[in-house]
């Protein structure tokens, strides 16, 4: 006698799985980029079957925006209200790693929630920002605690950009430890910041390609790619949008030029820093100046190159991953010459983690350019680094 088949159960935690399969791949393609069908696939369902949890993507990606500061807040809502810096960032920690796959829409593509559910998220890490401030406070009453607590956090978020294989211990470890020494940086540091080198500047935009580049990159850091139109580019530049055309074939072509754009100008800025230095610890130093400079000098292009590259089709991506790569060596590099005690991973791990603290905590000054920000973001970026 034949056995009668078993259907197949529903998991209790079905709408569970749904989310942390679409953060995965809403943080690895980005939004416009993300499918119904893809997540479905991730999870083992149809896309019918998808729609019965989320009427419509939005819906799902604004439930996927939530669930990690949703996670953050109940981590350290557990904590005493005297918890110190260690316990709560410890659990900040802990969260982040644990749910690092999918932690990665939240530094750029929450800026596609509508106002109000963006709104709503911003209250939400107000609180966590709070929290921590809070307790580095009482450890450290240092001025600016909540820079340094924003800059603490984003060498723990930092971990959500990267898919680095590192034992978990030891990467909550290095994660934490730099977050520590951010959090407990002193003003005294910020004069000894590393001077500034001279950045080079973008291409003075005289071809009509050069132009149609230079008009597009601002609507994309302010609009998100995806938003933005043939027809805004052409609008900006004073062309028919047909014109767009003979220059660029697609507007995916525009994107990558301006990825390629923040590449080059990075690897000169790495090239002039290390002109004039000869040890390793003024080397990551210059590193450090030329990066925060770079940041905030062209906080548009950096922002387009960061946030858009993951919607690239993979064919396109390949040489600003390549470019990104190269550009890491060379901080892996100088930064194991200057801590020898550092594994590769575990430089790896802190050059992304500076990389973070410069992306909060420019973001916490508004992006507004000045030697003083500048010297405060270095020397906290360096910091996190272990100098």
């Amino acid at each position: 006698m034949t056995a009668e088949p078993i259907a197949a159960t529903r998991p209790r935690n079905r709408k569970q799985l749904i989310v942390e399969a679409a953060g995965r791949v809403f943080s690895e393609r980005g939004y416009h980029a993300a499918s119904m069908e893809e997540i479905a696939a991730a999870v083992g369902i149809t896309a019918t079957a998808l729609y019965r949890h989320f009427p419509n993507k939005y819906a799902l990606f604004a439930e996927c925006a939530n669930v990690m500061v949703d996670r953050l807040v109940a981590a350290l809502d557990e904590l005493p209200a005297e918890a110190d810096t260690a316990q709560v960032l410890g659990a900040v920690t802990q969260v982040a790693v644990e749910h690092r796959a999918s932690g990665g829409l939240y530094r750029w593509e929450a800026r596609y929630l509508h106002a109000a559910d963006r709104q709503l998220l911003k209250r939400k890490f107000a609180w966590v920002v709070g929290r921590v401030s809070e307790a580095v406070r009482r450890e450290h009453p240092l001025p600016e605690e909540e820079l340094r607590a924003v800059a603490a956090l984003g060498a723990i978020g930092s971990v959500t950009q990267h898919h680095n294989a590192i034992a978990r211990r030891r990467l909550e470890d290095v994660l934490l430890s730099s977050a520590l020494r951010v959090a407990a940086t002193t003003p005294a540091a910020y004069a000894q910041a590393p001077r500034p080198v001279e950045l080079p500047a973008p291409p003075v935009p005289r071809t009509r390609r050069a132009q149609i580049l230079a008009a597009a990159i601002p609507l994309f850091a302010r609009d998100g790619f995806a938003k933005v139109t043939n027809g805004q580019i052409a609008q900006a530049v004073g062309i028919a949008p047909s014109a767009l055309y003979r220059h660029y074939a697609t507007k995916t072509d525009i994107l990558v030029a301006a990825c390629l754009q923040a590449a080059g100008l990075l690897a000169q800025a790495v090239e002039r820093s290390l002109d004039e230095v000869s040890e390793p610890r003024e080397a990551v130093g210059a590193l450090a100046a030329a990066y925060v400079g770079y940041s905030f000098e062209h906080t548009a292009l950096t922002s387009v190159a960061e946030a858009e590259v993951a919607g690239l089709p993979d064919e396109l991506r390949q040489p600003v991953i390549l470019a990104q790569r190269e550009h890491i060596a060379v901080w892996e590099q100088q930064l194991l010459l200057a801590r020898p005690e550092l594994d590769t991973r575990q430089a790896r791990v802190l050059v992304h983690a500076g990389f973070g603290v410069v992306v909060e905590a420019g973001r916490q000054l508004r992006r507004q350019d000045s030697p003083g920000h500048r010297a405060r973001v270095t020397a906290l970026m360096v910091r996190a680094l272990g100098l």
